[in-house]
């Protein structure tokens, strides 16, 4: 064989790799970076049930108090 092609070979290789090797990183990073927005709206979707269920509870507060008031 000649050394051109056996050079040529040996770089399709490298570059073969290094691009498989950016491609993996890059799949995990955007893996990770996913899970920490999934927790992040977890987060908010606990404070907005929270604060729902808290404007809920101000409205039963609200009629007690007018019906004392009426009383």
């Amino acid at each position: 064989m000649n050394v051109e092609i056996i050079l040529s070979c040996i770089s399709l290789f490298g570059t073969l790799v290094g691009s498989l090797g950016g491609i993996l990183v890059s799949s995990r990073l955007t893996s990770y970076r996913i899970e920490q927005l999934e927790k992040k709206v977890n987060e908010h979707n606990k404070v907005v049930e929270r604060t729902y269920k808290l404007e809920g509870q101000m409205l039963e507060v609200q009629h007690d108090i007018r019906d004392m008031k009426t009383q």
